[in-house]
């Protein structure tokens, strides 16, 4: 697969480099995050990364005061697996070099139904931060080496977190799996409750 540069035209569909951050406080509290290498790990919020001045800025720049939660995703990953998408922009930040694969909710069929061969990637480098637009198809990082990664991951605050009610069954409501979180499933990942809607391969990078 093309793995692009975010300084590519084709990057501007799904979001768009995050310029003059201060993030150093904030990139060297992620060295001491977990890093499995055979699994990956998401934790929605953790003070340690939360309590920084970086963390003010994401919240009073990035997210224009709004309460948010930063959290991180860490591990070794090869796969696509699935999708997701929120109702609002998410912030990742390279710790390591990674690669997203990025697709479009436009290109979502009736019926939640996705083709994989929509599936762009494109390589984050280490220290760099992109704002990922709402309507930007997701999910955990590939690495860009047997090294694994770390990524901060910034987002509203409760996203990403237990439902506190019963979805509906139909529509995109058997999408919602957790608070702010569509997600549309690849058979291939075994993912428990899942919506299996994405056809073709399972992308693999």
């Amino acid at each position: 697969m093309k793995i692009q540069s975010i300084t590519d035209a084709a990057f501007s569909v799904y979001g768009r480099r995050l310029e003059d951050y201060h993030l150093e406080d904030l990139l060297e509290k992620m060295k001491s995050t977990p890093l499995p290498m055979d699994d990956v790990v998401y934790v929605s919020s953790l003070e340690l990364l939360e309590n920084t001045q970086a963390g003010k800025e994401l919240a009073a720049r990035g997210f224009g005061g709004l309460p948010i939660q930063i959290g991180y995703c860490n591990g070794n990953n090869r796969r696509l697996n699935a999708v997701e998408y929120h109702r609002s922009s998410e912030i990742d930040i390279a710790a390591d070099d990674l690669i997203l694969l990025l697709g479009r909710q436009q290109d979502v069929e009736e019926g939640n139904w996705y083709d994989t061969s929509k599936i762009e990637a494109f390589l984050l480098p280490a220290g760099t931060a992109v704002e990922l637009y709402a309507t930007t198809l997701h999910y955990a990082p590939c690495s860009a080496s047997d090294k694994g990664f770390r990524c901060v991951i910034v987002l509203p605050e409760g996203t990403n977190t237990e439902l506190d009610f019963v979805p509906g069954k139909t529509g995109e409501d058997q999408l919602l799996t957790a608070k702010n979180k569509w997600l549309i499933a690849h058979p291939e990942a075994g993912i428990t409750g899942a919506s299996c809607g994405l056809k073709g391969k399972n992308i693999t990078v």
